[in-house]
């Protein structure tokens, strides 16, 4: 039996140690909806798990987007999230992390009267994670888990960075995670995000960012790949 696992990265560095783990593994890259992206098949035994990974590009939009064609046009079972991420309180950076759950810190409706983050007629607006994909995670040594939350800026902000963490009590922020879990729980499609830290979401942010993203560190695939392969061995899920 096939399933179908969708992986999304935002960027080019985050991709790229994927996509050479893919190329050794025999992956084909191809052009799906404007995005760069590689597709292998895993075995074990009579179990196959059809894998596609897609660079979406950085932000809501590009992530959602991404999500929503992997699940409509690849019926993908479930979706991977991988990045990078700043630290809001309790971590630090090179810190590994699974997200549990995910929250768009920049949706505002306050002006009407709702709370910031809360969404209209009584849609869920905090996102949770698939407990059976987290718990596959935490079987890597060292994973921490983190309550993520998600906007379209990159926060280097201290000021904006302690009302994110006071207002909602998330420990990192990306640009990415709510988008993708907002789309998931939509179309009922389980999902994870997995993320590195690296930096404080504060004044240093954009230098110490930029440093790990240009290393192209291979940590983020291995995590990735242990999912993958937990998955696959699992009977339960075939």
């Amino acid at each position: 039996m096939t399933k179908v696992a969708g992986l999304v990265f935002a960027d080019s560095m985050e991709y790229g140690p994927f996509l050479l783990w893919a190329g050794e593994k025999g992956g084909k890259e191809s052009i799906r909806h404007g995005n760069e992206s590689v597709e292998l098949t895993l075995t074990e035994g009579d179990n196959a798990l059809r894998v596609i990974a897609v660079k979406c590009g950085i932000g809501k939009v590009n992530a959602a987007s991404a999500t929503a064609f992997l699940i409509a046009d690849d019926k993908a079972d479930f979706i991977l999230n991988a990045g990078l991420s700043g630290a809001i309180q309790g971590l630090r950076r090179e810190d590994m992390v699974a997200g549990t759950t995910y929250i768009e810190c920049d949706f505002d409706l306050t002006a009407v009267g709702n709370p910031l983050g809360v969404k209209a007629d009584g849609q869920r607006y905090l996102y949770e994670a698939d407990g059976r994909l987290l718990s596959y995670a935490l079987e890597s040594a060292g994973i921490k888990k983190a309550k993520c939350g998600t906007g379209d800026i990159f926060l280097a902000d201290p000021v904006k960075k302690e009302f994110y963490k006071n207002t909602f009590s998330i420990e990192s922020f990306d640009m990415e995670t709510g988008a993708v879990a907002a789309v998931c729980d939509k179309s009922g499609v389980p999902m994870l995000s997995v993320r590195k830290i690296s930096d404080d979401a504060g004044d240093t942010a954009c230098d110490a960012y930029r440093e790990m993203n240009e290393r192209q560190e291979a940590c983020l695939t291995e995590l990735v790949e242990n999912i993958l392969m937990r998955y696959l061995r699992d009977p339960d899920n075939f």
